[in-house]
């Protein structure tokens, strides 16, 4: 494929990666990873969305007003994630053999979360000071294998109680620390370069593009048709890099 049609895949996908996060709250790494995992390695489309995925994941971190009480009850988990995602890149990483196929088990395995509604009981107090830091270091070791950060932080966040705007910010907070873990392991695996960073750069614009465009198409869609048109379609696209994985 020339350059020109890398360059168009590249912001097509962002740019829908950006729509679907606008929309939802969440997405853009995940729908990223799986798209352009169909057209290049998984190491080289985690590299490629660090940048977006930082600069969108912030920009939700920060638009709510329970930061600091967040980061004081997650911080055990963000450690954790930072803490497997570093271990994770140096034991396995993107760059095996294995990846692609991680890849889509994970992509598929979420879509078959989001699809059933899996809601995880409510924790404890007493047991969140240990389920919290597990779920993190879970979290990283998936990052590390496939690019991917929504499990099994996802469904542990969802099942602690938080009002909706809180979780929104929650899941911004997690995603950001995701991702800066993330891009610490490829920096240390020698995989995110300066060319890298330049396409990551670039494709702000189209994630950018996509989320403000997801924002308006929230108030005129169902929010839970499309999370079902969303997961069903991460269950195909991860079914399909699965197979094409383990061909």
């Amino acid at each position: 494929m020339d350059h020109l049609g890398t360059l168009a895949i590249g912001a097509a996908t962002f740019l829908l990666a950006g729509l679907v996060k606008g929309t939802i709250g969440l997405g853009l790494p995940t729908v990223a990873m799986g798209l352009l995992g169909l057209a290049v390695s998984p190491a080289i489309a985690a590299a490629v969305l660090v940048v977006p995925s930082f600069v969108t994941n912030a920009w939700q971190m920060l638009s709510g007003p329970a930061l600091a009480p967040l980061l004081r009850r997650l911080w055990p988990m963000l450690l954790g994630v930072v803490f497997g995602t570093l271990a994770g890149s140096r034991l396995f990483g993107l760059a095996g053999p294995g990846a692609a196929a991680l890849l889509g088990a994970a992509l598929a395995a979420y879509g078959v979360v989001g699809l059933a509604k899996v809601r995880l009981p409510r924790p404890t107090a007493a047991r969140e000071t240990w389920l919290g830091p597990l779920v993190g270091v879970l979290t990283g070791l998936v990052t590390a294998a496939t690019g991917v950060f929504v499990l099994p932080a996802v469904p542990y966040l969802q099942a602690l109680g938080l009002d909706k705007d809180d979780l929104v910010q929650a899941l911004g907070l997690s995603f950001t620390v995701s991702t800066v873990a993330l891009g610490a392991g490829l920096l240390q695996a020698q995989i995110l370069d300066f060319a890298l960073a330049g396409a990551s750069l670039a494709a702000l614009l189209p994630a950018a593009a996509g989320m403000g465009l997801g924002q308006l198409l929230r108030a005129r869609v169902s929010e839970a048709t499309f999370r079902t048109v969303f997961f069903a379609g991460l269950l195909v696209l991860g079914g399909y890099a699965l197979l094409r994985g383990l061909a």
